[in-house]
């Protein structure tokens, strides 16, 4: 029997307060729930995003009095919808804050929490620097969610490219994996299409990937093209470059059917690494 879930992705774009965030995503997510959604997806740092150099500064607060987690768990809650928030900056230790992705229930109830793993370090160009850990402390936890539809695995952004996650989750029953992304465009028109769909590929799942759109405020640029992609690596669904809804319906029937023609979930064998030092001559 097919499972079909009608999905839609909120392509934002980066807002340097709560308030602006907020006044970004509802109207979208308003005009999802009106078209029939019944899981909505939203971007990394859907919060609010801005940032100050080479570190990222976006808006953040405690948990416990976030404005924009509670005005998105009182929607949800009215709505009777599910959303994953792709992440909120969120007070966390030393000094620095956590990049944290919620799941929230139809009655607003946060059902899962995920701290990012893996921190954007990188520099793309003299001029185009990133530092993520000045400001984040990384998460040490991959997080599973078992909600009415199947079991969904949480990542974030720059995690994409680190498969071993993906395969973890993937084998421990994940049938749709979000990426929830503030992706640069540059980085994005040369690998987000790719791995994306590699990752479906690898571990036969639905990926999910909300990612927002535009330039960040104090600068940077996002690169938009929410996708959703099927266990067979088709791209079912890509946002482009203006900010809007990307709705799907997906079969999640699809994860097991796929696993069933390529079962390599079940094939990984351990090996050795034969280095110069030890490799062993016939």
């Amino acid at each position: 029997m097919p499972r079909p879930l009608d999905i839609a992705c909120l392509q934002t774009r980066p807002r340097p307060d709560f308030r602006s965030a907020l006044d970004e995503a509802l109207p979208l997510a308003e005009a999802a729930v009106q078209a029939g959604a019944d899981f909505l997806f939203l971007p990394e740092y859907c919060g609010g995003l801005a940032s100050r150099g080479s570190a990222l500064a976006p808006p953040f607060a405690a948990e416990a009095a976030h404005p924009v987690l509670a005005e998105m768990q009182a929607f949800a809650a009215r709505r009777q919808v599910w959303m994953m928030l792709g992440s909120l900056a969120v007070e966390g230790p030393a000094g620095k804050i956590v990049n944290r992705g919620y799941v929230l229930d139809d009655q607003g109830r946060v059902r899962s929490r995920y701290d990012k793993i893996h921190l954007f370090d990188v520099k793309l160009s003299e001029q185009e620097i990133y530092r993520e850990s000045a400001t984040v402390a990384p998460g040490g936890q991959a997080v599973l969610i078992d909600t009415p539809f199947g079991r969904i695995g949480h990542t974030i952004c720059y995690d994409l490219r680190f498969p071993q996650l993906f395969r973890d989750l993937a084998k421990a029953g994940a049938e749709i994996i979000c990426v929830p992304a503030a992706f640069t465009r540059r980085t994005g028109e040369a690998h987000w299409h790719v791995l994306n769909r590699a990752r479906a590929i690898e571990n036969g799942v639905f990926i999910v990937s909300p990612c927002a759109v535009g330039e960040v405020p104090g600068g940077g640029e996002t690169y938009g093209h929410s996708l959703v992609v099927s266990p067979w690596g088709e791209v079912i669904a890509d946002g482009g470059t203006l900010p809007g809804v990307v709705q799907a319906t997906i079969d999640l029937d699809r994860v097991a059917a796929t696993r069933a023609r390529v079962p390599s979930l079940s094939h990984d064998r351990p090996y050795t690494l034969a280095t110069p030092a030890n490799r062993s001559v016939a």
